[in-house]
């Protein structure tokens, strides 16, 4: 598989995850802990079907349990951190500071083998953090101070998917199909921690249980496989600032579902966020 083939299948997690705030609107009332364990149960035994029909379990048996204990943390200490963020802190500012994992995604690849970051990354890796800014911010009245400890778990969010998505690339050589491993492994975990600390709340007719179905194949599922092999033999720096295009689209499809209204913002938003893309690409081209 070529570089830029690997970068274009990481880049459909990217499309998935747009989906990712339409379909949990849908969800509505279930609990974020509950919706994990229901969404990584769809995406995990998707996983193992995937895996048995790509010559079985053998090459799973083959990989450290350093590397599922590594995957599991990363997909449910992601989510877990940044649903309590939005708990304890406005949904805006706790989902703007989030939002930082694609800018540390660009700065954190400079450390490994290989890479090496540009002005370019830099330059657009910014200006797609001010667009991704203008969305999630949307005009709010800034930061609230006691709000501090759902700001921390946010940016602990942030730190622990951009420390996952750049530290998988030094697990080049485990094999996609542990994903399946890290989604199942993350639907027990958040099984767990539901019964200990949520009511349960199944989700409400077929809408709701579309929306769910939907968010395990997609976004909570298929994202993940996706995005291992974009980050593993893709370009990473590429990747990380073309993430920025989630908040934009995601805001996309929720004005053209009417549940969002457009404004300037979204107008200034795709400036910065294709223009950054645009010189981020031009820094990967080069180098």
């Amino acid at each position: 598989m070529t570089r830029t083939r690997a970068t274009a299948i990481g880049f459909v997690a990217v499309l998935l995850w747009a989906l990712l705030a339409l379909f949990t609107v849908g969800t509505a009332p279930t609990p974020p802990l509950l919706l994990n364990a229901i969404c990584f149960t769809i995406g995990g035994t998707i996983g193992l079907i995937w895996t048995m029909r790509n010559g079985g379990f053998s090459v799973l048996r083959a990989v450290s349990w350093k590397v599922y204990v590594f995957g599991t943390l990363g997909l449910f200490g992601y989510h877990a951190l940044y649903f309590s963020a939005l708990r304890l802190a406005p949904a805006a500012e706790a989902g703007l500071i989030a939002y930082l994992w694609p800018l540390l995604i660009v700065l954190f690849s400079g450390l490994l083998p290989g890479e090496h970051l540009k002005a370019g990354h830099l330059i657009g890796a910014l200006c797609g953090f001010f667009g991704a800014a203008l969305i999630i911010q949307g005009g709010g009245n800034g930061f609230n101070a006691e709000a501090l400890p759902g700001y921390v778990l946010a940016l602990l969010c942030a730190l622990t998917w951009s420390g996952y998505s750049v530290f998988s690339r030094r697990l080049g050589d485990a094999p996609t199909e542990t994903v399946a491993v890290f989604c199942v492994a993350t639907a027990i975990l958040s099984a767990i921690t539901h019964v200990a600390f949520e009511d349960t709340i199944w989700p409400v007719g077929a809408m709701g249980w579309a929306s769910a179905i939907a968010l395990g194949l997609g976004p909570v599922g298929l994202a993940f496989y996706v995005w291992d092999i974009g980050v593993k033999r893709g370009d990473i720096q590429l990747l990380g600032t073309a993430s920025y295009a989630a908040p934009l689209l995601s805001t996309l499809v929720l004005v053209a579902v009417g549940i969002a209204e457009p404004s300037w913002l979204l107008g200034a938003a795709t400036l910065l966020i294709t223009g950054g893309a645009v010189i981020a690409a031009r820094a990967s081209l080069k180098s």
